[in-house]
């Protein structure tokens, strides 16, 4: 049997990321091959992703970001078991990459994503070695993307839940695109405006609308005329730029964009909570 060296254990450990102890076993049963060692620990990962393929990965981090020109935006949701492991600075680092190299590539789906490069290996076989050092189930579950004149990103403390929001235009302060990132976040809007719902969306509404009004002894004559009503109101909880401010309710989103600047308009975004 090959004499393992201290230095080489840890010179698989800087390389895999796996624990000392796996990086001696794997040195010992490759007879101190260092890349048949790497296999190896990769393999144990995939032998974890196929004995663990039936549990629930429903913890992880969500993360978002913007590409240097700010002009797209990504969020990448990478999930795991459990509570200690998503909060483990190597798996959040890990997560940072892949939204890194995404917003970098302009990467189009997460399908994509998955077969992108990352450390000289795909970022599908990164995370299924990435397995064998957590000894968990890990899933690169969720890719969202957007893109604009301005895009800007808000990640809620935790980790758990991101947004990422694109303007028709730039805007030099800042805080605007933020404070409307977290209206998204606070609030969770189902579109930008009314004629952005789904008509599946409005004719389910209208429904509940009439069944809510009948079982309140409405007379059937006046239920369509109530469920519209009620779709109004609908249309002014759920959709982003008839909101309440989240910051000032006197005012409506749309209304504050427009203080800022009578042409800006939101004109995509999308929000991943790990919670919902």
């Amino acid at each position: 049997m090959a004499d393992i060296k201290a230095a080489d254990v840890a010179k698989l450990r800087k390389a895999t990321g796996a624990g000392m102890m796996d990086c001696k076993k794997a040195l010992q049963e490759s007879n101190g091959d260092f890349d048949a060692a790497i296999e190896i620990i990769r393999k144990k990962g995939q032998a974890i992703a196929n004995k663990r393929s039936e549990r629930e990965a429903s913890e992880g981090v969500v993360l978002a970001g913007t590409n240097a020109e700010s002009k797209f935006a990504a969020i990448v949701v990478l999930n795991c078991e459990t509570d200690f492991v998503a909060k483990n600075e190597d798996f959040v680092g890990l997560t940072q990459s892949i939204l890194n190299l995404a917003v970098d590539k302009k990467t189009a789906s997460l399908d994509a994503l998955k077969k992108e490069s990352l450390e000289g290996k795909t970022v599908e076989d990164l995370v299924v070695e990435r397995m064998g050092v957590t000894g968990e189930k890990l899933e690169l579950s969720a890719y969202e993307k957007i893109e604009g004149e301005m895009t800007v990103f808000y990640i809620h403390p935790g980790n758990r839940l991101a947004t990422i929001v694109a303007f028709n235009k730039h805007v030099e302060d800042g805080q605007v695109g933020k404070d409307v990132a977290m209206q998204i976040a606070a609030m969770n809007p189902v579109a930008i405006d009314r004629e952005n719902v789904p008509a599946e969306v409005i004719e389910k509404e209208k429904e509940i609308g009439r069944e809510q009004a009948r079982q309140e002894g409405k007379p059937d004559n006046l239920l369509d005329r109530i469920a519209e009503g009620k779709l109004n109101k609908f249309f002014k909880e759920s959709t982003l730029i008839n909101q309440d401010f989240i910051k000032d309710s006197k005012m409506t989103v749309k209304q504050y964009l427009q203080n800022v600047d009578k042409d800006l308009k939101v004109v995509d975004f999308k929000r991943y909570s790990l919670a919902d």
